[in-house]
């Protein structure tokens, strides 16, 4: 198993959740990892991204503001905080490593990919 996800759940309007990604394995030393989302009846869209060595940070329109992605390479850990949340912020959320993407937030550059965890905001 490489990468695993924990923390999603239901929250109302306006609460806050932290989601965890635990990453093992060739995903571990990946220099990118990101966050991902899927409503029903829509395509996957990234949602937040990372890159070690520098920590640059990639966000979505729709976090910038309310979502903070980080990494604690030691823990091989990724998290995303998410507040202000919204009913529209409901989806499964997926973690991804790659060692290496052209675009940060595009779901085709990742090779490695999470079972998800939901979030419902309501």
């Amino acid at each position: 198993v490489q990468l695993v996800e924990s923390g999603g759940g239901s929250v109302q309007a306006g609460g806050s959740l932290r989601l965890s990604c635990a990453a093992s394995g060739s995903a571990a030393s990946s220099l990118y990892m990101a966050w991902f989302r899927q409503a029903p009846g829509k395509e996957r869209e990234g949602v937040a991204a990372i890159r070690t060595g520098g920590g640059a940070t990639y966000y979505a329109d729709s976090a910038k503001g309310r979502f903070t992605i980080s990494r604690d390479n030691a823990k091989a850990t990724l998290y995303l905080q998410m507040n202000s949340l919204k009913p529209e912020d409901t989806a499964m959320y997926y973690c991804a490593a790659d060692r290496s993407v052209a675009s940060p937030l595009a779901t085709r550059d990742y090779e490695f990919w999470g079972q998800g965890t939901q979030v419902t905001v309501s």
